[in-house]
């Protein structure tokens, strides 16, 4: 008989175990989907907003995960096309969002070019 309450014991303590983690994995796997959907945002309003991106900007975005600090630079791309001339009016734009989980910084970043006639 105790041998068996104690075999039932530590599988409900596994079990518990088991769904903490599964669990744990599901807000890790939200809170990186936010950030997945805040860069994808601001990526599109770049894009879409006439004139060319700012050259550096940082911004606050307050989340249910905390807060997550967008970083968007941009650059000339510097590309060549035939005979070595430079493209003009593509600029290569990186965002980058900084946040903390657990009290340790965590970061993700994306590039992608914007052409501007003109």
């Amino acid at each position: 008989m105790l041998l068996g309450l104690t075999i039932f014991v530590v599988g409900v303590l596994s079990l518990g175990w088991s769904v903490q983690n599964c669990l744990n994995a599901s807000a890790l796997n939200a809170e990186e989907d936010r950030v997945r959907q805040i860069l994808a945002n601001r990526m599109a309003e770049v894009q879409a907003t006439p004139g060319f991106p700012d050259t550096k900007k940082e911004t606050k975005v307050v989340t249910g995960y905390g807060d997550v600090l967008l970083v968007q630079s941009s650059r000339p791309a510097g590309l060549k096309g035939e005979n070595d001339v430079e493209a003009t009016g593509i600029n290569l734009v990186t965002l980058r969002a900084d946040w903390k989980r657990n009290g340790v910084v965590q970061s993700r970043k994306i590039e992608f070019y914007v052409y501007r006639s003109g």
